[in-house]
């Protein structure tokens, strides 16, 4: 480092004179730098106490087991009986089958529906866009535990209004149990949660799209590309980082579900764990259900695999997308 360079890393380059005051002001500028850590330090606190805390405990609980009461360290061996154990393995690969079929099922229909809702609430013609704002986003706001037992009461083949409205529409023919059936229950429980958090991607896309500058839109208006090829060609690519933040939290929030199958299907994710993901899978485990007893070890170490799970996904997106997707930024 030449003596310019180290002149002008403490503030004295060479075409600004060095006064006495000025040096002042930089050395007490420099001893003012101490608040930060006061405002820093409550959430610091907090965030230690609530999340790093608990994270580190769930890590060390992985790598112990409990012998005659005892701690015992035994390393990986948890996670080998958690993925190559008949015991454990059968139901920690069906969940998490589940889990990635339910995400899929949320990725490849909330997000594009909340696209298109966005783009229709977007059109500066649209009447009553306040009321379809607050009518779209207003599932997300309510109790996870209102939402199932609503859809659980709606749904039921006894007492259910489901096929009564069918019947209405001459469509009685199509009902069925359908959280009663191996083979729909899952799907009909992805669909709920599609129908709650659907507002969340609608708001932020909505959001981008209002950010989007008028004078692009003009200038496309008089290119002759309107209606739905400007959307395509233009407003489409500008998005596309909030839809890439959309996409990370439903990742993020579908492989940490658990309360909506809970409140829907209790812990044990019936039909026959046919509902069963990772976090119902966890529940019992942690905390034992009917018969089972809890295992905190094992329990920790479900937990450790779902984050390590979530870790891999969004460390993917950060370092394999998102840098792709800031050449689209405004």
């Amino acid at each position: 480092m030449t003596q310019i360079e180290r002149l002008a890393a403490r503030g004295l380059a060479t075409d600004t004179p060095s006064t006495p005051a000025a040096t002042d002001t930089i050395v007490q500028a420099r001893a003012r730098r101490w608040h930060i850590l006061v405002f820093l330090a409550p959430a610091l606190l907090v965030y230690t106490a609530l999340m790093i805390v608990p994270l580190a405990e769930t890590l060390r609980l992985a790598l112990f087991r409990r012998v005659d009461g005892l701690p015992v360290f035994v390393g990986f061996d948890n996670f080998h009986l958690l993925f190559f154990d008949a015991r454990w393995s059968a139901h920690f690969w069906l969940a998490l089958r589940n889990n990635f079929y339910f995400f899929a099922l949320n990725m490849l229909l909330q997000n594009p529906i909340g696209i298109a809702l966005a783009a229709l609430l977007s059109l500066p013609k649209l009447r009553g866009r306040a009321f379809y704002r607050t009518a779209f986003f207003l599932p997300t706001m309510l109790s996870f535990v209102i939402v199932g037992f609503s859809w659980k009461l709606i749904l039921s083949p006894l007492w259910g209004v489901a096929p009564t409205i069918l019947a209405a529409v001459g469509l009685k023919g199509w009902f069925h149990p359908w959280l009663g059936q191996e083979s729909s229950a899952l799907t009909t429980l992805a669909l709920i949660s599609i129908w709650q958090y659907v507002g969340i991607p609608m708001m932020l896309i909505y959001a981008a799209l209002l950010a989007i500058p008028e004078e692009l839109t003009e200038a496309a208006d008089l290119d002759g590309v309107t209606g739905f090829s400007q959307f395509w060609k233009i407003k489409l690519p500008l998005i596309l980082p909030t839809i890439g933040i959309c996409s990370i939290l439903t990742f993020v929030g579908n492989f940490n579900a658990f309360d909506l199958i809970y409140t829907v299907q209790g812990a044990l994710a019936g039909p026959n764990f046919s509902t069963d993901i990772l976090g119902t899978f966890l529940f019992r485990t942690f905390f034992g259900n009917q018969l089972q007893l809890g295992d905190q070890n094992m329990g920790a170490t479900i937990a450790t695999a779902m984050f390590l799970i979530i870790l891999a996904g969004v460390s993917a997106y950060l370092f394999g997308v998102q840098n792709r997707m800031r050449r689209y930024q405004l």
